[in-house]
């Protein structure tokens, strides 16, 4: 028996399919989808700089540790 593809665990039907085909053989609204805009929104008129800083497997630990208790994200 052959997988179904899935989104979210939601199977997909082969209707979902035949209209997924459909809107792309009638065209996109380009500047509609360039208005959506992507990626994460902006912190300010400059672009941000990423920084990666190095650290030790010891600090990463204390990073780590307080991220969870203060139930955030290592970031």
């Amino acid at each position: 028996m052959a997988e179904r593809e899935t989104i979210d665990e939601t199977p997909v039907t082969e209707e979902q399919i035949a209209a997924w085909a459909a809107e792309a053989e009638a065209g996109y609204d380009v500047a509609g989808l360039k208005k959506r805009g992507r990626g994460r929104p902006g912190r300010g008129a400059e672009p941000s700089q990423v920084v990666a800083p190095r650290l030790t497997t010891d600090e990463i630990g204390a990073l780590d540790a307080r991220a969870e208790r203060e139930g955030k994200s290592r970031s």
